[in-house]
């Protein structure tokens, strides 16, 4: 019983990240982007960088990672992925 209800809210959050994402979110989306893309291109730097700066490129590609993955899961209208029929999630 509890499998399946794990099931229905990930096949609603698959539904979720494909339905259209508001053009706030979509800059958002960009902006974790090039932020992961900053802190990646900082770690794998040729030259010997200080551990606080290998830290903070650390840092950067977990928040433009998150900022990313939340800003993919946000949708125009909130009802449309609990009505849907099709995941059987409904109310």
């Amino acid at each position: 019983m509890e499998k399946e209800k794990f099931k229905d809210k990930l096949k609603s959050f698959f539904t979720r990240c494909g339905q259209e994402t508001p053009p706030f979110f979509k800059k958002l989306r960009t902006i974790g982007l090039v932020v992961a893309a900053a802190g990646t291109a900082v770690i794998s730097a040729p030259i010997a960088l200080p551990a606080v700066v290998l830290t903070i490129g650390g840092y950067l590609i977990v928040g433009g990672t998150v900022a990313t993955a939340v800003s993919q899961a946000a949708i125009d209208d909130a009802g449309n992925c609990e009505d849907d029929p099709s995941t059987g999630s409904g109310s």
